[in-house]
């Protein structure tokens, strides 16, 4: 998801299910040109894994999921893959029966994604179809699996959860949208008794898997402004859980962490992101919209650092990998920084296509899927 450089403009922004939305995809603004790589001596080897291509995105963004010591990845035509984690050996590749908009989400025995029109398209860890179920709108975030739950959300703010083995619909809530949202893809995470659930209009909320209670919300980003646009405070990307904190980050809002548990805030910083963060057991990381890397000490709040070389490449969400963090650009290259000052350690390329979603750690490898379709896992030594 992009926002500076690549809103569709009001004449194009389109009606979903009765919310606007703006579309991450149209031409970048020539006033925000991207920073040009600058040389410099590595200190860190990354090796190709392994690369393999799945398919391409299209106007979606498919994010790998990681379970059970494979990598379950999906593209827009419909295809559906599963991949040993380790040596990138495909197990199984299936065709879902359905174009697709969204990644795709697993906990191993049952992997799950979004087909057109808000179809669901639930599998067991064979690719065998095990049940179809219909949302009530289009789906963008990948489903979530946990618990014997298969939990979605449409972009009419609606949160379904189903049976994983039955498909039966066990609860749904209804949640308000705001009058305009950014077209993009707000994760969810399962932990415990809960689903965490980041929301347009700057929402962070735990859910019950049980029936769907809330069991706590608190704001991520207020909306502020004379206007729609100015009011936009999307919480961006999914929710991160390290120990019993859960920090999430919001476009024209704030990056903060909460208590789990009960909702209370830790820490809060101003800054306005559109791609989501991660976080370890030191940090907090996340690209803002301008496209600065930045650290947060994680108990604190307070700034760790900043790198303001990739200003305007569109980076993804970073990921804490070892002793780098690493984000990808609009060109498909990886940047790998510094997790202790965020100088830059190294950089791979991939196949010149845009690393719109977060990237994955599994295990020994770090997983990127491109809009292309390149899925490629890093490995650094």
């Amino acid at each position: 998801m992009r926002v500076v450089g690549k809103f569709a403009g009001l004449a194009l922004i389109s009606a979903l299910a009765g919310c606007s939305s703006l579309n991450p995809f149209s031409t970048p603004n020539p006033k925000t040109k991207p920073a040009a790589l600058v040389d410099f001596k590595p200190s860190l080897t990354v090796r190709t894994a392994w690369s393999t291509s799945i398919g391409k995105a299209g106007n979606y963004v498919f994010s790998p999921a990681y379970a059970s010591d494979s990598i379950f990845a999906a593209a827009a035509d419909g295809s559906l893959a599963r991949l040993d984690a380790a040596s990138g050996r495909q197990q199984w590749r299936i065709d879902a029966g359905s174009r697709l908009t969204a990644g795709v989400g697993s906990d191993g025995n049952t992997v799950a994604v979004a087909g057109e029109k808000g179809g669901l398209l639930v599998f067991d860890g064979d690719g065998k179809l095990r049940w179809k179920a219909q949302s009530s709108s289009e789906i963008l975030s990948a489903p979530v699996v946990g618990q014997g739950l298969v939990i979605v959300r449409s972009v009419d703010n609606r949160i379904a959860a189903y049976d994983a083995a039955t498909g039966e619909r066990r609860w749904v809530v209804q949640r308000t949208s705001p009058a305009l949202t950014l077209r993009s893809a707000p994760g969810m995470v399962i932990a415990g008794q809960s689903v965490f659930v980041a929301l347009p209009g700057g929402r962070l909320v735990a859910l019950a898997l049980s029936n769907g209670g809330a069991r706590w919300e608190v704001a991520v980003g207020d909306p502020r402004g004379a206007t729609e646009l100015e009011r936009i405070a999307d919480t961006s990307g999914a929710p991160v859980i390290v120990g019993r904190d859960i920090c999430a980050v919001a476009y024209q809002g704030r990056v903060a962490c909460f208590d789990s548990g009960n909702g209370a805030g830790h820490w809060a910083r101003p800054l306005s992101s559109d791609v989501g963060l991660s976080a370890d057991e030191r940090f907090v990381f996340t690209s803002d919209e301008h496209g600065s890397v930045i650290a947060f000490i994680r108990d604190s709040g307070q700034g760790a650092w900043r790198n303001d070389q990739l200003t305007n490449r569109h980076l993804s969400s970073p990921a804490s990998f070892a002793r780098a963090v690493a984000v990808g650009d609009y060109q498909g290259y990886i940047h790998f920084l510094s997790r202790e000052d965020g100088s830059l350690l190294a950089r791979v390329s991939t196949d010149g296509s845009a690393v719109l979603p977060a990237p994955i750690v599994a295990g020994a490898n770090l997983i990127f899927q491109t809009q292309s379709g390149t899925l490629v896992a890093l490995a650094s030594e």
